[in-house]
């Protein structure tokens, strides 16, 4: 389980489930079809038929929803999946995640976030492993759910799986590392993630690594290498070399500098918000937004309030003093997804602010008019935060982003750029630039260690 996370308010990385959705009739119903045109009769010719009314916003936004290539880049279920026995085809009414919330959400493409808590990191055991391990485990259990329901997911590699997918009305499932030091300081293993098809490595959790280091979650950590080491330089050429997106989320300021240096195709943010907005060391500044449209890259948004909202990040720095004691308590315990989230609901961790849905559009909207359209997505976190933006406490709610985005003014076009468009377009870009470079997977690989 994310114990270094699921303090469910604590520093608000992933952690325990949100509340149950919301009422449907709060979220625009997917329709299989478009809406019906007018009928007539034989003896009314064609010519002389009332023509249809124009769509209401919600219809258009129903049908744009519906045709869009929709992706979300970071989805933490796979903590419930592998520690709480959790499958996406039983609902339990407790996680934003599962098949009938992803079909009414019309998601494309889902990253599974192969996320690896420090704890393997600092202490690993012969009983739980290394980070290495963990990963290996994760991805295991992630297979395991595509072959379990495989009228509904398919394992997708690239570009043109998460294309054919949405032809086939599956939903593309990739695989995402949380945590640079899931590769164990090797290149040789990052080469095999990738083979079991991981394909974005955020080089940093909340902890340092042996050759980078990370923004913390509140409060940053001391710096150990002010930013990358020669070493991480390597992992980052190794990673683009072989077409795993490089993800800065989580990363100090200083590395993501080294790694803008360093980086010759496109990186992404996969789950960061504006900092202007929400000043905490896990979002990105205007400053980084426009380096990272500058690289060609994208931000994806996280819809976190701890992220979004300065109101709700008040309240639950409060909440972490009032209970630290109770709360370093529980992590010592090691407890299930499901039990952490019901003690803290009785430390009335579940009574902080409502962050409204327009705080999580006006992130977008400020990627947008400071990186460019181009170079801002959805990386939802879900199932790896505490709360979640009202009227968005599950996967079924992704349609309401669209709504409010043709509310503010956006076009279908720009809208299904957001939606998984640019996404696509980085990922296509991370696949041209690895083709370029002509090399074999291993046979051409990196062979340093982190001792050279």
């Amino acid at each position: 389980m994310k114990h270094g996370l699921l303090l469910v308010v604590l520093l608000g990385a992933c952690g325990a489930p949100p509340p149950a959705s919301a009422p449907a009739s709060a979220v625009p119903a997917l329709v299989a079809s478009s809406p019906p045109a007018v009928a007539t009769t034989a003896s009314q010719p064609a010519a002389h038929a009332e023509p249809a009314a124009p769509l209401s916003i919600e219809e258009r936004a129903n049908r744009l929803h519906r045709e869009a290539i929709v992706i979300d880049t970071h989805n933490d279920i796979t903590s419930a999946i592998l520690d709480d026995g959790f499958d996406l085809g039983k609902p339990n009414g407790h996680t934003a995640t599962d098949l009938v919330k992803m079909r009414a959400g019309g998601i494309t493409a889902e990253f599974f976030s192969i996320y690896v808590d420090r704890s393997f990191y600092d202490h690993p055991t012969a009983r739980t492993g290394g980070a290495a391990r963990r990963a290996l485990d994760m991805i295991d259990i992630t297979y395991q759910q595509i072959e379990r329901h495989p009228e509904a997911l398919e394992l997708a590699r690239g570009v043109a799986d998460i294309r054919r997918a949405k032809q086939d009305g599956k939903i593309a499932v990739l695989l995402g590392i949380e945590g640079g030091h899931a590769i164990e300081n090797s290149l040789y293993a990052l080469r095999d993630f990738y083979r079991l098809g991981v394909r974005y490595m955020t080089l940093t959790h909340t902890n340092n690594n042996d050759w980078a280091d990370a923004s913390g979650f509140f409060v940053s950590p001391k710096p150990a290498h002010h930013g990358l080491t020669p070493f991480g330089d390597e992992v980052v050429r190794e990673m683009q070399r072989i077409g795993m997106l490089v993800d800065i989320s989580h990363v100090s300021d200083e590395t993501f500098d080294a790694v803008m240096r360093v980086a010759s195709a496109p990186v992404i943010a996969s789950h960061s918000s504006a900092r202007a907005l929400c000043d905490v060391p896990r979002n990105l500044t205007d400053d980084q937004l426009r380096a990272l449209a500058k690289n060609g890259g994208v931000a994806m948004v996280n819809f976190f309030p701890g992220f979004l909202d300065p109101k709700y990040r008040a309240a639950q720095g409060a909440f972490m003093a009032r209970h630290k004691g109770e709360i370093d308590a529980l992590m010592q315990k090691h407890l299930p997804v499901s039990a952490m989230q019901d003690a803290m609901a009785k430390m009335g961790g579940a009574d902080m602010p409502k962050t409204p849905l327009s705080v999580l559009i006006d992130h977008i909207d400020h990627i947008a008019k400071v990186a460019g359209l181009d170079h801002v997505g959805l990386g939802s976190d879900f199932d790896g935060v505490p709360s979640l933006p009202e009227g968005l406490s599950g996967m079924d709610g992704l349609p309401l982003i669209t709504l409010e985005l043709l509310r503010r003014g956006y076009s279908d076009g720009d809208v299904k750029k957001i939606l998984g468009e640019n996404f696509l377009r980085v990922l296509g870009e991370a696949e041209a630039y690895a083709a370029a470079t002509k090399t074999t997977l291993s046979g051409d690989g990196d062979l340093r260690t982190i001792d050279k």
